[in-house]
């Protein structure tokens, strides 16, 4: 049995790793099929159980809880996985087998041995801290102490940089040589943020593509070091847009969808709306309340500019979509386009969190929340304020988050239309082949830490 270190370089394609020397030392990049929603929650699940989303469950990174009457994104349990993950498969060879899971996500409650995933301390008047939840606890005590508490601010936001995976690495180097674990995730989503924000095809992409590499140098040698198998690999490619969606827009001026008001605010109304979207990068699943009304739901979305596909029934099961999470009907945005969550058509009754980095409270993917709203010229004093505010111990809000989502340049979901913007998969010890699906991960994974003869046909 081999060591191995599976590191998860999300937005990484063939067209930035040709300025990442340290990775491309691993050798000769294979292609890697993704799944729809080719997002970071459902293609995970996928690279870990080899399954697709009709049978691990994950539809999106949140989706509309019918038993709670909530939408809700970023959860983080690992109970919501349906199906045996690589940890499990490697537990029938080897029993003992011992897993250091950091930051790739439902990591809570997940049966490995080491956890790291970012959860931040929310204090009873409203504020909230930067902090890490981890399994064992002392080792949160032990991070934090090395690396300082983790850069929550960094991690998403509009400060989101380096700095997040700058820690995520050196978390993960810790790990490796005073633990050895036998598998070893890590998940670093610095690629994610200037691709979001100004597209993959400008100088940002690059000098984020050599920050990366620069940052992952050292966890290389170490893995090398320790003899173990490196796997780097991605989710996903970030493509150029310049058109945002407001689906959920259109089927409320079509009388489909139904808000609430309180305090001068608008919150969308999953209870009584006949049909609502939730917004997930270049998909949307569009849950109708009525199946008498899926016919019409299914014309305004395809007469919707910026919609290239609409999925019922047979189209989800054809893309293994097919979950009853999913919406009733699953829409996917046009190459160029991506879908805004947004519902209110007078920004004046927009409810507070929409101007706030709020991923838990917004019924949707808020892509906008990687910048400082441009239109308002004291942005840069408020937040200033707000940050005072909070080093003083006070309650606080940052209402900086444009209501324009123009500015995004890049996203995701759809599945790539063109090789340079898919993910990529390279290994230490070589590939046999010049392409795999996600489905496939689990089971090479086994393969490269000597796990496979034992295990039988079909993992």
């Amino acid at each position: 049995m081999k060591p191995l270190v599976v590191i998860d370089v999300v937005g990484l394609t063939p067209r930035l790793l040709a300025s990442m020397p340290n990775l491309s030392r691993l050798g000769p990049a294979a292609s890697l099929g993704t799944v729809l929603p080719a997002v970071t929650c459902s293609v995970q699940s996928t690279l870990l159980t080899g399954t697709l989303p009709r049978d691990h469950g994950i539809v999106g990174n949140g989706w509309y809880f019918r038993d709670l009457g909530e939408v809700m994104l970023w959860r983080q349990h690992n109970g919501l996985v349906e199906g045996p993950k690589i940890w499990d498969d490697a537990r029938r060879v080897h029993p003992g087998y011992r897993v250091a899971n950091v930051c790739w996500w439902y990591a809570m409650g997940a049966d490995v041995d080491y956890t790291i995933t970012p959860r931040p301390i929310y204090h009873a008047d409203g504020r909230k801290s930067p902090d890490c939840y981890t399994v064992p606890p002392s080792l949160r005590v032990d991070l934090t102490r090395e690396f300082g508490r983790f850069p929550l601010f960094s991690y998403w936001g509009p400060n989101a940089g380096i700095a997040s995976s700058q820690w995520i690495v050196d978390a993960a180097r810790r790990l490796l040589a005073r633990e050895k674990p036998d598998l070893t995730l890590v998940y670093v989503p610095h690629l994610d943020y200037d691709l979001q924000r100004y597209g993959p095809s400008g100088p940002e992409a690059v000098a984020a593509a050599k920050e990366i590499d620069t940052a992952l140098g050292p966890l290389l040698d170490d893995a090398e070091a320790a003899g173990a198998v490196t796997v780097v690999l991605s989710e996903y490619g970030i493509t150029d847009v310049s058109r945002p969606v407001d689906v959920n827009r259109a089927l409320r001026r079509e009388g489909l969808l139904s808000v609430y008001r309180q305090a001068g605010m608008e919150y969308l109304d999953p209870w009584t709306s006949r049909a609502f979207a939730v917004a997930d990068h270049q998909l949307a699943h569009v849950y109708v309340r009525d199946p008498a009304d899926v016919a019409k739901v299914r014309s305004v979305l395809t007469s919707l500019a910026g919609v290239d596909e609409v999925l019922d029934e047979n189209g989800k099961a054809a893309y293994g979509l097919d979950h009853a999470r999913a919406g009733e009907l699953v829409a996917v945005a046009a190459e160029d386009a991506w879908f805004t969550y947004y519902y209110w058509l007078d920004d004046k009754l927009a409810p507070d969190f929409a101007r706030n980095v709020d991923i838990h409270r917004k019924p949707g993917y808020d892509p906008a929340e990687l910048f400082l709203n441009p239109g308002d010229p004291w942005v840069k004093a408020k937040a200033g304020l707000a940050l005072a505010r909070k080093q003083l111990g006070f309650r606080y809000t940052l209402p900086v988050v444009p209501l324009d989502p123009s500015p995004v340049r890049g996203s995701h979901g759809r599945l790539p239309a063109h090789q340079a913007d898919a993910p990529v998969l390279l290994c230490s010890e070589g590939l046999d082949k010049e392409a795999y699906e996600a489905t496939e991960i689990k089971s090479l994974c086994l393969r490269l830490a000597g796990l496979t003869p034992s295990l039988g046909v079909g993992l």
